[in-house]
């Protein structure tokens, strides 16, 4: 199932579908360094390249460093956003985060969703889902899980099917 485009509204989820997103990341010095910086996590995985070559992830050169998990978040949510969170009128929860497996400068995430629920607002005119947001790798290793929690509008009354 492809979301993108104008069939993002709360009646087009569905429980148990699963969405692969059409775009990809591939991470790079500026989502490792610049990002990291800002928010203040010096930990050397992401940036002493001498101690990440010589570690036991047998990785070398530029790509031996580790990117930031906030980042990998970040970008996996990002990559969904297009098809979840266009008509999104609020984030409502983000919860059950778990980083599965390292990411590194160089590789390429991807991103899938699953629905997991879906149920009425508090206002008439928008709906609750919840998604499972899935990363994986080029290698198609699942790299991150989390749950998102979103108010999502409703399809305007004139464009509803009967």
């Amino acid at each position: 199932m492809a979301l993108t485009g104008d069939s993002n509204y709360f009646e087009d989820f569905e429980p148990g579908a699963v969405v692969r997103h059409a775009r990809g990341k591939t991470m790079c010095e500026q989502d490792n360094v610049g990002i990291t910086l800002q928010v203040l996590n010096t930990a050397e995985g992401h940036f002493n390249e001498d101690l990440m070559q010589r570690n036991a992830m047998g990785r070398e050169g530029w790509n031996a460093r580790l990117q930031f998990g906030g980042v990998t978040i970040a970008m996996v949510i990002g990559l969904a956003m297009q098809d979840t969170g266009e008509n999104a009128i609020a984030e409502l929860g983000l919860d059950k985060i778990r980083l599965k497996a390292p990411v590194f400068h160089g590789d390429t995430l991807y991103a899938y969703s699953e629905v997991l629920e879906k149920r009425p607002g508090d206002q008439p005119d928008a709906g609750i889902v919840v998604f499972k947001h899935y990363g994986v790798n080029q290698k198609d290793q699942v790299v991150f899980e989390g749950e998102r929690t979103l108010l999502i509008k409703k399809r305007p009354t004139e464009t509803r099917s009967p």
